[in-house]
């Protein structure tokens, strides 16, 4: 398995994982907001980034992640906003291994922590994330402007 970041060529791998990862959590994602991200991706303005695991160069797994501010801290917050394994390959260390990616990337911006949620629901990768990461005990709410 090889990770590394998505390239322009790697854009119709993507857009099928990204579509199931849409599916699996029951949302739809405007076609305008996916092109707005992917070219956020290649963007060396856009503090967000896309990874991709790699076997046999298929792409099986993504991770997506960006940097923000924070007021607690001089460096940045990492926040991984997207992971998915296609179900085909998954439970073969993929997810695990694109965390520890995104691990490796935020150390390298002098992050203080990465952090993301996940629907309660999510059992299965409930169980890798107990494995590499802390519980915050934080509730999330929120108020959409749709």
């Amino acid at each position: 398995m090889q990770i590394r970041a998505l390239r322009e060529s790697d854009r119709a791998e993507w857009q099928i994982l990204w579509a199931a990862y849409q599916d699996f959590y029951n949302m739809a994602v405007k076609a305008e907001a996916t092109e707005l991200t992917w070219r956020r991706f290649h963007d060396d303005h856009a503090p967000i980034y896309a990874l991709g695991a790699f076997s046999d160069e298929k792409l099986v797994g993504i991770v997506h992640f960006l940097f923000h501010l924070s007021t607690t801290t001089t460096g940045p917050y990492c926040y991984l906003q997207d992971l998915f394994t296609s179900p085909s390959s998954r439970r073969q260390g993929i997810g695990a291994a694109l965390i520890e990616a995104v691990y490796e990337r935020a150390s390298q911006e002098g992050a203080s922590r990465v952090y993301w949620l996940t629907h309660e629901t999510n059992a299965e990768a409930i169980g890798l994330y107990e494995k590499v990461a802390a519980r915050s005990g934080f509730i999330q709410y929120r108020k959409l402007f749709v």
